[in-house]
């Protein structure tokens, strides 16, 4: 079937710590759990979130999107394999 022969996408999360507010939307709406909420404190006294799990990022950029302080963007990390079917 041709699905079967799809690459998975994986992309990379960049968290810019000092714009967190904590709000923790991104880590709530992650598929696949990659983020999660740090122990530690930002400028703001905020915690900010951490990628926890990065490797299982698929690059739905959903954290980027619910992200209401623009904190957090996505890339996808393998620019050349952009989930073309294998042949």
């Amino acid at each position: 079937m041709f699905f079967n022969n799809l690459k998975q996408l994986h992309g990379k999360v960049y968290i810019n710590e000092t714009w967190c507010k904590g709000c923790g939307f991104c880590v709530q709406f992650c598929p696949t759990n990659v983020l999660d909420i740090s122990s530690d404190y930002n400028a703001k006294g905020y915690h900010p979130p951490y990628a926890k799990n990065p490797e299982k990022c698929h690059d739905c950029q959903y954290c980027q999107i619910i992200c209401p302080e623009f904190s957090i963007f996505v890339t996808r990390d393998d620019e050349n394999e952009r989930g073309v079917t294998e042949k």
